[in-house]
This record gives structure tokens, C-alpha cells and sequence, in this order.
């Protein structure tokens, strides 16, 4: 049986924290780790009352232990803590560094997905599915998140997302709006690796970075829920602007003959004149509309999930009221 775990920095409200590690625990984890970016007493003494959780506080005297330094990116943060843990992780075979916006889906069990990887193997990544969002007048069960997957090798294409998207399709590769990538298992005691947001590589006495080989985890995916209604995108579109996934830097390599724009550009530029074209771009790419889960459906990239976070909540954190 292989024994695996998560590690993730989090700054968010006590209940959201909880749900991420109460759904992490039901599929099997045997250790959640939490680096909390800000206090937050409730979430902390919740966590570190469950056996299989540990929590705490990123202050000075942390990162003076950490990295010699307090990082003023949270990105870098994020990576210098799982990289902390990972060499600590004693007692794990597997270790994933996820957001707490992030849902480990397998077919199975994380278990028998990572058992079955080659004993070779030193990484594995998890391909995302990003979630729609449900309002009320789509008559949708609210407990259910619907997601729209990435297409299969060969599969995904500039015809393929005109399809999906009339309007918007092409702008950004596979029609997310968050990233593609997906999230990583690193095998434990190989050495001297860090963790980055997306991929990992060894790291050798004079700094310098080696890739590591991912192949794919078989039979699970990652269900991101980037956003999860229209009034909380708009909360949070500043920062990712000007700190997060949509800031300027994130789209200086993207090669103006591939049709491709950077979600800086567009996201800015649909606010020019007022909120009516973001809404616009939102109704047809973010809402789980009949119409858009058809279209993924047809070619098999809907995707729906029953969390069942509440009740997840209820059943390993009792105490805590949602």
C-alpha cells in the first residue's frame, strides 16, 4: 500500500481549508500537511487535533529555518514550503503539492494509481479538469461541480475549441482559463529535489535545475476549481492580474502567430468599457450552460464530480460548525 500525503500553503477561510483536507483524508491520505500563509487559530487547532493533519504558522522564525529569507511572492512561498516538507516526509511514499482550490479525482484510489506506477518512477503528474460554474436559474444540482477536461494527446485543436467556444475559442489553449499543466506526485527520499508550482527538478551543489521525468498518474485527475461564481471572479480578478496566474509575465513567451493571447491582455481589455464583455466571455467559457455541456460532451470532456465537501467536513472535523 502506498502511503501518500499533500502539502500546501493556503491563506483562506477556515471552512474552505477544512474541506480540501476532510475530502484529501476521505480518499486515503495519510497525511495532510497545511503551511498557513496567515493566521488562522480556527483552521489551525482544527487541523492539528486530527492525527493525520499538522498545521502551521509561515512566520519569521519558519522561514528563517526555511530558506534564510521571508519570500515576498507567495509562488515562491508556496515551493519553498513543499520543498521543506518533502524532506521531511519520513513516513510517506508520495507527496503532491496542491492548492486548496484543487480535488484529487481518481477512478479508483490514489493508492492503486500510485502502485501501479514503475518503480522507476520519481514523479507523477496529474492532468487538471477545470470546473464550470453553476447558478441558480440553470436548475443544476449544487452539489455536483461540473468540469470541462483537457483533450487527449492529438485530440485538442484550434477546430476543437472554435467548436467549444465560438466567440472565445483559441484564445487560450484547451479554453481554460487556469492552467493546463496540472499538479505533481513526487516520490519520496530521492535526494535533493524541490518542488516548483507546476514540475520539479533535482537540484544540484552549484544551483543549477534538473527537469524530472512525469509521466502521467493513470485514472485520476485534478478537478481545479478556479472560480466558483461570477461575483467571487470578480473579487479576486485584481489579484491575479497584477500577482496571480493572469499577471503581465505569465504571457511574455506566448508567440503572437499562434492566435494565442495572454489572459493579462484579455481579461484587462474585456474591462475596458464596463463588466458587460467579461460577463459575456464568462457566459459562454465558465458557465456550465446546456449548451456548453453538450459541446463537451459530444466529445467526451464533461466531466462531473460529487465532492461532498460538507459532508466530508462533518464526518473528519465534527466540531467545526460550516
Amino acid at each position: 500500500m502506498a502511503r501518500w500525503g499533500i502539502v500546501s500553503t493556503i491563506k483562506a477561510p477556515a471552512a474552505d481549508i477544512l474541506k480540501f483536507a476532510a475530502y484529501h483524508l476521505d480518499l486515503g491520505a495519510s497525511q495532510i500537511t497545511i503551511c498557513l500563509d496567515d493566521d488562522n487559530p480556527e483552521a489551525e487547532a482544527a487541523l492539528n487535533a486530527h492525527p493525520k493533519c499538522r498545521a502551521f504558522r509561515t512566520d519569521r522564525a519558519y522561514w528563517r529555518e526555511t530558506c534564510g529569507y521571508v519570500p515576498k511572492k507567495h509562488q515562491v512561498r508556496q515551493v519553498e514550503s513543499a520543498s521543506r516538507v518533502y524532506r521531511e516526509s519520513k513516513d510517506l511514499d508520495w507527496l503532491a503539492h496542491i492548492d486548496v482550490d484543487e480535488f484529487l479525482c481518481p477512478e479508483t484510489s490514489i493508492d492503486q494509481a500510485l502502485s501501479g506506477m514503475s518503480t522507476s518512477a520519481i514523479c507523477a503528474r496529474v492532468f487538471p479538469c477545470e470546473s464550470l460554474c453553476v447558478e441558480d436559474h440553470l436548475g443544476l444540482d449544487p452539489e455536483i461541480t461540473y468540469c470541462k477536461a483537457r483533450p487527449k494527446e492529438g485530440q485538442g485543436s484550434k477546430e476543437l475549441e472554435a467548436a467549444l467556444y465560438p466567440t472565445f475559442g483559441g484564445m487560450f489553449k484547451d479554453g481554460f482559463i487556469s492552467h493546463t499543466a496540472g499538479k505533481q506526485f513526487l516520490r519520496t527520499g530521492q535526494g535533493k529535489i524541490h518542488f516548483g508550482i507546476h514540475r520539479a527538478f533535482h537540484l544540484a551543489e552549484d544551483k543549477s535545475k534538473t527537469d524530472i521525468a512525469d509521466p502521467p498518474l493513470p485514472g485520476v485527475e485534478l478537478c481545479h476549481r478556479h472560480i466558483e461564481s461570477w461575483e467571487k471572479w470578480l473579487q479576486i480578478m485584481e489579484f491575479r492580474l497584477t500577482k496571480g496566474s493572469y499577471r503581465e509575465d505569465l504571457g511574455k513567451n506566448i508567440n503572437p502567430a499562434s492566435g494565442r493571447v495572454s489572459k493579462h491582455v484579455v481579461f484587462s481589455s474585456l474591462q475596458t468599457s464596463g463588466k458587460d464583455d467579461l460577463r459575456a466571455f464568462f457566459e459562454e467559457v465558465c458557465l456550465a450552460t446546456p449548451e456548453l455541456r453538450a459541446r463537451l460532451n459530444a466529445h467526451g470532456l464533461l466531466r462531473s464530480y460529487a465532492l461532498g465537501l460538507s459532508q466530508k467536513v462533518q464526518k473528519h472535523f465534527p466540531n467545526f460548525v460550516l
